[in-house]
């Protein structure tokens, strides 16, 4: 194995597991937060702005990680 397939692979690894953890974590921020619209829907407002601020933060996660993906490919 050279260092360019070990790179390849090392940037598939990072990506893969990198995103694996935010992708679960959105599923559970928009079931909780729709289920908490459901339950109270005077709430929707702050609860949907919660939401979207939360799911930022875990989309940042996952960009975050492929950042790390395209330094371990490139540098």
């Amino acid at each position: 194995m050279n260092v360019d397939s070990a790179r390849l692979f090392a940037m598939a690894i990072a990506i893969g597991i990198g995103v694996v953890g935010p992708a679960l974590a959105m599923g559970l921020i928009a079931g909780r937060g729709l289920e908490a619209i459901g339950r109270n829907p005077e709430t929707e407002n702050s609860v949907r702005n919660t939401m979207v601020l939360a799911l930022a933060f875990c989309e940042s996660l996952a960009i975050f990680a492929l950042v790390v993906a395209l330094i371990i490919k490139f540098v």
